[in-house]
């Protein structure tokens, strides 16, 4: 047995950050290899963007590897501090959402994360159902359990107050509201990211300070870098991988990335064993295994865990036949407009370009075919017809002229 424990804490060290109390995570799954009884394992989530990338699945990865060995994940949905608006690493006061919009973007989030966890395994939960009964006396209560001085010692507060940037108490309420949240729970674990250390900290302080019977062990994850291997994952960069991308887009994003960051890759995001991936290191090592297999089978498994089985093979061979060949997608966007229209306009209409000046410089920079045929005449009308309009190597747009 004791062989499985220090398997099991294995693939929970993979890939963290920071443990914080690790004996108390030994304890319990020692005790569920003994017993057959499960901890619990918290992790907040306020749903103020509907749609997750890669870079958030690293924190539900590890959430999932809990499963395996007796956690059940308390998958909070912050539904009730999504209304405040986490400060962690903000310079201003984040505007608050309202609650029709976070109760839609938790429902989004659900249908996402139940490809990585096990739903007979987690409990959905709400902080509304317990923050809302808290009451002014239980928030005066909360409250005392901190100083300003103490609250101010946060690197993202410290910096806002020298500048002059305003914080609203509210945002002082935060992270003693999501430590109150490991207390409603009584969670034995909580999970994060490294810029959430505070917030996660304060459930020790909070359970301490409740009377609880535990201090719950904190696991801290880190950021995932993005396509570039140099920033984390970003929309705002344009360096991301989204869980609701198309199979084939997917699949050339991850093929995309370098040999060194396909590791990393391996590590936070592949389900596969830590030996399994010493032995693929090793393969690659010796030179038996190439990194471009090696990498499309990584692709494939990503691909197939959100679209299901079967389609990373489908978007394997799609992506062959579009790039070894040459040849156009089977499936792509398609849009009708009205003749005659500018190929720049059309360009911008089809979402192949953002603005008609990125079409022109696009055209100028021999980027752009229509039905496979590069073109350079950036006043170029279109006519009555079907065309297959092609910027780059991956983006395909068919557009019918009535």
């Amino acid at each position: 047995m004791e062989n499985h424990v220090q398997e099991a804490l294995s693939e929970i060290k993979r890939g963290s950050f920071e443990i914080i109390d690790i004996e108390a995570i030994e304890k319990l799954i020692k005790r569920y290899f003994e017993t057959g009884e499960n901890f619990y394992v918290k992790a907040g989530f306020d749903p103020t963007a509907p749609d997750i990338h890669l870079g958030h699945t690293v924190l539900i990865q590890k959430l999932a590897t809990f499963q395996k060995f007796g956690g059940i994940v308390q998958f909070l949905i912050g539904d009730f501090t999504a209304t405040i608006g986490d400060p962690t690493g903000k310079s201003e006061t984040r505007k608050v959402l309202s609650s029709e919009q976070v109760l839609q973007n938790a429902e989004t989030y659900k249908e996402q994360v139940f490809k990585i966890l096990d739903s007979s395994k987690t409990q959905v939960v709400f902080n509304s159902s317990w923050l809302r009964e808290l009451g002014t006396g239980g928030l005066i209560g909360l409250a005392s359990n901190l100083t300003v001085a103490r609250m101010l010692e946060r690197d993202d507060f410290s910096k806002r107050y020298a500048s002059n940037t305003p914080i609203a108490v509210s945002e002082f309420l935060y992270p003693l509201l999501q430590g109150y949240d490991s207390v409603a729970l009584n969670s034995d674990i909580e999970l994060g990211g490294t810029d959430q250390k505070f917030n996660l900290l304060m459930g020790r302080t909070l359970q301490k300070a409740y009377n609880s019977k535990k201090q719950q062990a904190v696991l801290m994850m880190p950021i995932l870098e993005g396509l570039d291997g140099v920033n984390k994952m970003s929309k705002s960069l344009g360096n991301y991988i989204g869980v609701t991308d198309e199979p084939f887009d997917m699949f050339g994003k991850i093929l995309s990335i370098n040999d060194e960051l396909m590791w990393r890759y391996f590590e936070l995001l592949s389900e596969k064993s830590i030996k399994e991936i010493e032995e693929i290191q090793k393969g690659v090592r010796d030179e038996t295994l190439h990194p471009k297999k090696i990498k499309e089978s990584l692709a494939m498994e990503i691909v197939e865990r959100f679209h299901g089985n079967g389609a990373g093979e489908i978007a394997k061979e799609e992506f062959e036949r579009v790039f070894a060949k040459k040849d156009i997608p089977t499936e792509m966007p398609e849009f009708s407009f009205n003749a005659p229209i500018w190929i720049c306009q059309a360009l911008v209409d089809s979402k192949l370009v953002d603005s008609t000046s990125q079409a022109r410089r696009d055209i100028k920079a021999n980027a752009v075919s229509i039905n496979q045929e590069k073109i350079s005449d950036d006043k170029l009308n279109l006519e009555i017809g079907e065309y297959v309009l092609q910027k780059g190597k991956k983006n395909f747009a068919k557009i019918v002229i009535k």
